[in-house]
């Protein structure tokens, strides 16, 4: 007998481990309807849902779900590497599943991330905690709109996605200015919309397609993966030329040039004596990122009485850049930084009447104004991919030839 009493507890704790979701919904005769969320029949609990309110905690929260402090501790230490309790945000949704019984004691906590993904957390005997999705569904859409004012609005008008706005600034980064952008000009796009659950929407996909004609000139774009290992989609338009430069046309996006390099300029704040300006001022509130307009090496990353706080990358033998009166650095000397990584925030430190960044480029050693450059062009797509390419363009092309204004 003592033998088989020693067996039973590993039996018990093997099967309470090995407790497993399931998203199959059962019925049968004398059962209730299954209810399955997030994975879990919500049937076999008492369900509480909330929202993360200011001064709430994770630890406050299953107290007062009769979760003692010894499991909180316990639970908080087990899963630090899968989920940070501390990075739970005001607003965002939780659910309880509590034990059906007189204690209505928390057995699962489920977070929601953002309207698709969530974590969760099950306090039950084999304490764990992983990451999750909302079963999520593709619809393509289409849209066109013609410019009034300004892009953001037309797509307020259009009532479509704010980060539509967002996709197609960052496709035509490097070929359109939208700030300069002039009434009359206008966009066709195929895109996908996100739905849970087939009827919720969950905000934008991506763009497939676009044509944005800017002054009459078409700049299509289509989004495909031109290299099968490394399988990262770019943009290409119907020529197979890559939309990408070298360089980004701005360090901050949706900005306005407020000064531009002017080698006879005067100043105010010096007595209105010429000094020439060797860079160009992008104004733009205090906070807004600013982006590494190419791949390169930190050369330098400090503060300086006229400079404030500044970056500047080595991109190759030939470009440097420089951002100046930085509210706070984000890069690191030595450091190698991408294309559109943030690598500081605009502030107002060092000689500046007003929130910018001031942006300088050198040319083989020399400062020189960075819109009068030919800067060179990414590669385009590889021959190899060129043939399939042109194939999967042309039913997109068609598509957007019938969206009529």
């Amino acid at each position: 007998m003592k033998n088989a009493l020693l067996v039973i507890p590993i039996f018990f704790y093997f099967i309470s481990c090995t407790q497993k979701r399931t998203d199959n919904t059962v019925t049968t005769k004398n059962v209730i309807r299954a209810n399955f969320q997030y994975g879990y029949d919500f049937n076999e609990f008492n369900v509480v849902r909330d929202t993360i309110r200011s001064g709430d905690t994770f630890g406050a929260i299953l107290d007062e779900n009769h979760v003692s402090q010894r499991e909180i501790y316990g639970v908080v230490s087990k899963i630090k590497d899968s989920f940070d309790v501390r990075r739970v945000k005001v607003g965002n949704p939780y659910v309880l599943l509590n034990s059906k019984d007189s204690i209505d004691k928390t057995q699962l906590f489920i977070y929601e991330k953002n309207r698709i993904d969530f974590a969760v957390i099950d306090l039950r005997d084999c304490v764990s905690a992983f990451n999750d999705k909302k079963p999520v569904t593709y619809v393509e859409k289409s849209a066109k709109g013609v410019i009034t004012s300004s892009l953001s609005q037309t797509m307020e008008d259009q009532r479509l996605s704010p980060n539509m706005t967002d996709q197609l600034a960052n496709i035509y980064a490097w070929t359109i200015d939208f700030f300069r952008l002039q009434p009359g000009d206008r966009f066709k796009v195929v895109y996908t919309q996100k739905y849970i659950n087939d009827t919720i929407s969950a905000g934008l996909g991506e763009i497939k397609a676009a044509m944005f004609e800017h002054r009459g000139k078409p700049f299509y774009a289509f989004g495909f993966i031109g290299d099968s290992v490394l399988g990262i989609k770019d943009y290409y338009d119907d020529k197979a030329n890559n939309l990408r430069r070298a360089f980004l046309k701005a360090p901050v996006k949706f900005s306005r040039i407020s000064s531009r390099y002017n080698l006879k300029r005067r100043i105010k704040l010096y007595g209105n004596r010429v000094r020439p300006h060797k860079g160009t001022d992008f104004a733009a509130p205090v906070g807004t990122p600013i982006l590494a307009t190419a791949d390169g090496i930190v050369s330098k990353s400090e503060k300086r009485r006229g400079n404030g706080n500044y970056v500047r990358i080595r991109h190759n033998s030939t470009y440097e850049t420089q951002y100046l009166h930085m509210k706070k650095r984000n890069a690191k000397r030595g450091e190698a930084v991408k294309q559109g990584d943030v690598i500081g925030w605009v502030g107002m430190t060092g000689n500046t009447s007003g929130p910018h960044v001031c942006y300088r480029f050198w040319k083989n050693g020399k400062q020189v104004d960075p819109f009068k450059q030919d800067l060179p062009p990414s590669e385009p797509l590889q021959k190899t991919y060129q043939n399939s390419y042109f194939k999967f363009i042309t039913p997109l092309k068609n598509q957007l030839s019938k969206l009529v204004f």
